[in-house]
């Protein structure tokens, strides 16, 4: 069975989670750290690749839609809303790279 790569996955999960579909860059724009908590109590650092998605189109349904709230912001506003500061500085930085990136 073939691997995913990165940027299918970003798209993919993106898909899953907020119904958008685009073209996805393949070059991530930027990486960050964080500590998760599993259901258990214990703590995983995951390492987050940042990918670039040109939405061209939210679909009726997706597969967590029932979980989700979706909301479209600016970037601006974007970075202001997230808590992890370093994905805030990725989307404030962010210039649009093409595609095929």
């Amino acid at each position: 069975m073939k691997q995913e790569t990165p940027h299918a996955a970003s798209a993919r999960e993106a898909l899953e989670e907020a119904g958008v579909v685009g073209e996805v860059g393949t070059r991530p724009i930027g990486s960050y750290t964080y500590q998760k908590q599993l259901k258990q109590g214990a703590f995983v650092a995951c390492e987050v690749h940042v990918f670039p998605l040109e939405v061209k189109r939210q679909q009726r349904t997706w597969p967590e839609k029932s979980k989700r709230q979706v909301q479209w912001f600016s970037s601006a506003d974007a970075a202001a809303a997230v808590q992890e500061p370093a994905l805030s500085e990725i989307i404030r930085t962010f210039q649009k790279l093409p595609s095929s990136s």
